[in-house]
């Protein structure tokens, strides 16, 4: 009589289980999370501000360029990226929005200090407008626009090359920020300490580029391509893995597959090539990036004006650095 209990219970607990482990079964399937991303729709009340905006900030009577991008994680969350006018892009995890009204908070980069810069503004009818509060308190005052997609869609002619730098002077280059440390010596483009950033008089839209550069050890500097996206020079360590703020990189957005930087008082070469938003870079010989798109201005921008021709910028504010050819082959128009 023990020996039928026994097995009978031992029966109805396993009935007990499998019909516990169905309920189970079937509440995991009602609460799974689905991932897919060919079902999510823009919300409504998010599709005229997710994208990327081109910005201009009022900082004390002087205009300088700054841009944002929101999109949308999953179904329901913005997320997005910030360029300041300086430093590189920085992930924004929450983009709040509220009654056509939006807000975020970032730490800070290289500004130093504690607490958060705060951006927070609102869609108007022909952009946004707002504020960006540093974490030191002090706010200034924006307005952006849609950025443009820069989308060729024809194929590029080339025209003629022109050098750049003569080997003999600064004609066709002015100065600005800072005391003019550039001078040319012997053939070579030089500037002797951190000042002032060179910038051409001529203005471009599509190009190749050829530039030789060399820089010492510790050496940081970047050529401005449009005047507006930041390819960097920098003494980069060779066995260092590669990333978009080191040699090679189009500063804080794309790196380079590989580190390719030859050191420190080598001569070496850039080969560039841009297209609309599309770069691809050769360095000293080497494809390290291909035909990529720049999501946008890069910190020490001159302007935001992206669907303008723009000059190409040498920096230098940060440290010396020499050239002996800068060439740029211009597409036709």
């Amino acid at each position: 009589m023990l020996r039928n209990h026994l097995k009978y219970s031992v029966l109805f607990c396993l009935l007990g289980a499998s019909v516990s482990s169905c309920q189970t079964t079937d509440q995991k399937k009602e609460t799974e999370v689905e991932h897919n991303p060919a079902k999510q729709v823009v919300p409504e009340r998010a599709k005229d501000l997710i994208g990327r905006w081109d910005l201009n900030v009022d900082k004390d009577g002087k205009v300088v360029p700054s841009w944002i991008e929101v999109k949308l994680s999953g179904f329901n969350t913005l997320v997005g990226s910030y360029v300041g006018d300086s430093g590189s892009a920085r992930p924004v995890s929450h983009v709040k929005l509220e009654d056509g009204k939006f807000s975020f908070a970032i730490p800070p980069q290289w500004e130093g200090g504690e607490g958060d810069f705060v951006i927070a503004g609102e869609l108007t009818a022909t952009g946004i407008k707002g504020t960006v509060t540093t974490n030191k308190g002090v706010s200034y005052n924006f307005t952006g626009e849609k950025a443009p997609y820069l989308n060729r869609t024809v194929t590029v002619q080339w025209g003629e090359a022109i050098e750049l730098f003569n080997g003999k002077d600064l004609t066709g280059w002015k100065t600005i920020g800072g005391e003019n440390n550039w001078s040319v010596k012997e053939g070579i483009l030089t500037n002797a300490k951190a000042g002032a950033n060179l910038v051409t008089d001529q203005k471009f839209e599509d190009f190749k580029l050829e530039a030789e550069f060399r820089y010492t050890t510790g050496g940081n500097s970047g050529i401005y391509l449009r005047g507006r996206y930041e390819l960097q020079i920098e003494d980069s360590p060779k066995d260092q893995h590669p990333g978009s703020l080191y040699f090679g990189g189009i500063y804080g957005f794309l790196a380079p597959n590989e580190m390719a930087t030859l050191g420190p008082d080598q001569w070496q070469k850039y080969e560039v090539t841009l297209v609309g938003r599309l770069v691809t870079i050769v360095a000293n010989g080497k494809t390290i990036i291909n035909n990529q798109e720049i999501p946008g201005i890069t910190g020490g921008a001159l302007d935001s004006k992206e669907g303008e021709p723009g000059p190409i910028y040498l920096q230098g504010d940060h440290a010396p650095v020499e050239f002996r050819k800068i060439k740029i082959t211009p597409a036709k128009k």
